[in-house]
């Protein structure tokens, strides 16, 4: 079984994952271009029961979409670093039994790419990110 290691750039807040993620996307909303510094954001979704951990400490930030819905965003305290976050909604893989795990926490090239591309009435038109692709794709 595939193990992967997450953390943020000093390595203080830190995450295990096993197995493979239910789902990896990419949103384009704006407050995914905010809370990135990015064009987009890049996430994978993994049940509880595949991660252990967090382990350090973690600070967070709850915010409301633009679809309505609140996420609680862990960042770390010592790098600013946004390493996972959860969602309160009532449909899988949105629940607080999931958690959402940046890409980038992973460093790892080999990652299985994303599946799924949402909010991309936002996507800036020089993003390139699935096109061709056999994914999901959701205004």
């Amino acid at each position: 079984m595939t193990t992967r290691r997450a953390s943020c750039t000093c390595g203080q807040l830190h995450l295990e994952t096993t197995g493979e993620p239910v789902r990896v996307s990419v949103c384009h909303c704006l407050d995914c271009q905010r809370r990135t510094g990015s064009a987009f954001a890049a996430q994978a979704r993994f049940h509880r029961d595949q991660v252990k951990g967090p382990e350090g400490q973690a600070t967070t930030f709850t915010r409301v979409g633009e679809s309505g819905g609140a996420t609680v965003h862990s960042f770390c305290p010592v790098c600013g670093t946004t390493v996972f976050y959860t969602a309160d909604d009532d449909d899988p893989p949105y629940t607080k039994d999931f958690l959402a795990i940046t890409l980038g926490s992973f460093a790892d090239p080999t990652f299985p790419a994303p599946t799924v591309s949402v909010y991309e009435v936002r996507r800036h038109p020089w993003v390139k990110v699935l096109e061709g692709m056999d994914a999901e794709h959701w205004d």
